[in-house]
């Protein structure tokens, strides 16, 4: 079946997450390759990400730490070199084969603005903090079918998750593809359930162009 929308996850999908990650080890006064490697430790068994800030302060409350990094003059930022090089190009080569585009991800309000001042050219961009609602949810899937043109079976899912991103995203009915990027997308790349439900595996953004025009009989603009 033809594929008419791509929706995209923004970390780790769209945005290096490195300076982010990075600030919050300096926020925690903590060297950042220790951080990075309790992160990935902390993802390695399967647990919440936000376990990591627990492992150095207990009690950690993200959503406070956030308002205080913003209170002090360290507010959660990102900008366009930290988009993923091959980020433009496919999101323009979508819109050249005219495909209703979407960012839609677990992001905060903030995150979002920065996102709209990016100006990626995409028909929706919204966050889990705008609507409410945050992956897996299945009614963050929910939401994101209500507002594209189009029935589920139409909208391709991209992340690099299997938790947030594809298992969910294919429960509801939504074609899946895995980037192979950021520390979920290395370490859970041939795990035996991502490989029977993701119709895509990809290693870039720059694949993903061709493969819908395959998927849709069509050829790249």
């Amino acid at each position: 079946m033809r594929i008419s929308a791509v929706v995209f996850d923004v970390g780790e999908t769209l945005v290096d997450e490195s300076r982010e990650y990075g600030t919050w080890a300096d926020w925690l006064g903590v060297p950042r390759h220790t951080f990075a490697a309790t992160f990935g430790a902390v993802i390695a068994q399967g647990l919440d990400y936000r376990e990591v800030f627990q492992r150095f302060r207990p009690g950690f409350d993200l959503t406070v730490e956030r308002a205080a990094r913003t209170e002090a003059g360290f507010p959660e930022w990102f900008g366009e070199e930290d988009l993923y090089n091959d980020t433009r190009p496919c999101l323009k080569a979508l819109r050249d084969q005219r495909l209703w585009l979407g960012v839609v991800g677990n992001q905060t309000v903030n995150a979002g603005l920065i996102l709209r001042d990016l100006e990626l050219g995409v028909d929706l961009l919204a966050t889990s903090d705008d609507w409410g609602i945050g992956k897996p949810e299945p009614a963050f899937f929910e939401r994101l079918v209500a507002e594209c043109p189009c029935p589920a079976e139409e909208i391709l899912y991209v992340g690099d998750r299997l938790d947030n991103d594809v298992r969910p995203a294919h429960r509801a009915g939504l074609r899946t593809a895995h980037i192979r990027r950021g520390p979920w997308g290395y370490l859970i790349a041939d795990d035996p359930e991502l490989v029977a439900v993701t119709d895509l595996r990809l290693e870039s953004l720059d694949e993903l162009p061709a493969a819908i025009a395959r998927i849709n009989g069509t050829t790249e603009r």
